[in-house]
């Protein structure tokens, strides 16, 4: 079974594209109207025909794996030829989950570990479990913190999904030993002193600070206080209820009084006027400055510093762990230590000499 990609020449100068299926003994044809290339008189013809020419070969790709999927136990002639960050780009253009950022990013270095180790079209049938394995070692040498672990990660769900479509026999994660060591970046925090103190340095956006102290009481992301609508505001039972944008999951948080005082007066739409992220952490980190604070905060970070403030004034893990939305106890773990590391500190400082 083959799926090949074949061109024609017109009399006008265009390219008819078709594909030639051979499957069973039988060979089969399809056309591919919608993709014919224009006469290459022009740049922009020219630069049309790459991206035609580009779909027509994931087209290829596509029809070889549901035909290898409709009941073929070998590998196939796609999967011995398929170049495989070919294949994978396919895979990220058509992907829609909230992460398709990040399925891009695992897919854009491991495009630059092919580069650096001389192996750009490897192919599916050249893939390697040792391979695999000295991509891991990539990863931990250029990333920090879980970067290497989260990379890795949605790099094993295209190969896995590559498996399913039946471009491979056997499924090569299976052979991998290498575990990846990547660990979560310690991320400072704010604690309640340092949130008072920032509360009191002015800054230049009134909106800035309101949505960044907010977080710091409510533990919502960027991306939640961004849309947040004051539909999702109910002040008489002191509630917010917002769908997370990057879990899908429903979170309702109760309000307190620093809270609602934040809120200010109740409008209509958006409840904050906040410029893009990189403005607001712009903002965010010039405040943090003028407040004398020398830690490096981001607007995550106050996220972060809810969590742990929650865990530091004895609010039980499983509780702070519904607060912040998680779907996993394991996220929540990481504020437990860091608020061990605070009780630590505050422990420390009465100290007593003694002889």
């Amino acid at each position: 079974m083959s799926v090949t990609l074949r061109k024609r020449l017109n009399a006008n100068g265009s390219t008819t594209l078709m594909l030639v299926i051979y499957s069973n003994g039988v060979r089969s044809y399809e056309r591919l109207e919608h993709l014919q290339l224009l006469k290459p008189l022009s740049f922009v013809n020219r630069a049309t025909n790459k991206i035609k020419l580009q779909k027509a070969k994931e087209l290829a790709i596509t029809r070889a794996a549901d035909l290898q999927e409709n009941g073929y136990n070998v590998v196939s002639d796609a999967g011995k030829k398929t170049i495989i960050t070919v294949w994978m780009q396919s895979f990220v253009n058509g992907y829609t989950k909230k992460d398709k950022r990040n399925m891009q990013g695992a897919l854009n270095r491991f495009c630059d570990f092919l580069i650096e180790t001389k192996n750009q079209g490897l192919i599916f049938g050249n893939l390697t479990a040792q391979i695999i394995e000295d991509f891991i070692d990539y990863l931990e040498a250029n990333s920090t913190g879980e970067g290497a672990s989260s990379y890795y990660s949605r790099f094993k769900k295209m190969v896995k999904q590559a498996y399913r479509k039946r471009l491979f026999i056997e499924n090569v994660l299976d052979m991998v030993k290498r575990k990846v060591k990547g660990k979560a970046k310690k991320k400072d925090i704010l604690t309640l002193a340092e949130l008072k103190t920032l509360a009191e340095t002015p800054t230049e956006s009134s909106e800035v600070r309101r949505a960044f102290l907010f977080t710091c009481v409510t533990g919502l992301r960027w991306c939640d206080i961004k849309v947040l609508n004051w539909t999702s505001i109910n002040l008489s039972n002191k509630k917010m209820n917002v769908t997370q944008s990057k879990t899908g999951e429903n979170v309702s948080t109760p309000l307190n009084d620093t809270a609602i005082k934040l809120l200010g007066e109740v409008g209509k739409g958006l409840v904050f006027n906040l410029p893009t992220a990189n403005g607001a952490n712009k903002t965010l980190k010039a405040w943090v400055r003028r407040a004398g604070i020398e830690k490096l905060i981001t607007w995550h970070n106050g996220r972060h510093s809810f969590g742990t403030n929650l865990i530091y004034n004895d609010v039980d893990i499983l509780t702070a762990s519904k607060l912040r939305g998680h779907t996993s106890m394991k996220h929540t773990q990481r504020y437990v230590k860091a608020s061990q590391e605070m009780k630590q500190n505050a422990t420390d400082k009465i100290n007593i000499e003694i002889n």
